[in-house]
C-alpha cells in the first residue's frame, strides 16, 4: 500500500495518507477548479486500502471551506466508507472545525446524520 501525499494550495487541502497507521488526513480550504482531479486519487486510495488491508481506516478532517463539488466528492468518500462499514470494516471520521465557523460545523453534522459508522464532530476554539 502506497502513501498518498498531496500538498495543499490556497484552494486545495493538504491530503496525506499513512497506511501504516490507517490514517487519512485533509486540512485546509477545498475549492479546486476540478474536484475530480483532486479527489479521484483519494477515493482510489481509500478503495485500495479497504481492499488490501484489514486494519481500521480513520479519516481526520480539518476543512475550513468547501465548495459544492468538494462536498460531492466528500460524499463519495463517505459512501465508500459506509459500504465498507456495512461489510464489517472498522472505519471512522473525526472532523475538527473552528467553533467561530458555524457553517463548517453544521456541514459536518449534516454529513454525520447520513453515516452509520463512527463520526465525531469536534469544535475547537
Amino acid at each position: 500500500m502506497k502513501d498518498l501525499n498531496i500538498p495543499g494550495t490556497q484552494s486545495t487541502p493538504a491530503i496525506t495518507a499513512d497506511p501504516a497507521r490507517g490514517l487519512l488526513t485533509m486540512r485546509g480550504d477545498s475549492y479546486p477548479e476540478n474536484s475530480f482531479e483532486l479527489f479521484g486519487p483519494v477515493i482510489e486510495w481509500v478503495e485500495s486500502y479497504l481492499l488490501g488491508a484489514s486494519a481500521p481506516l480513520n479519516l481526520e478532517l480539518e476543512l475550513l471551506y468547501m465548495n459544492t463539488s468538494s462536498i460531492k466528492s466528500m460524499m463519495d468518500i463517505f459512501d465508500v466508507l459506509e459500504s465498507a462499514h456495512g461489510k464489517g470494516r472498522q472505519v471512522g471520521v473525526t472532523w475538527f472545525y473552528d467553533m467561530r465557523n458555524e457553517r463548517v460545523g453544521e456541514l459536518a453534522e449534516e454529513f454525520k446524520e447520513d453515516c452509520t459508522f463512527p463520526f465525531s464532530v469536534i469544535g475547537r476554539q
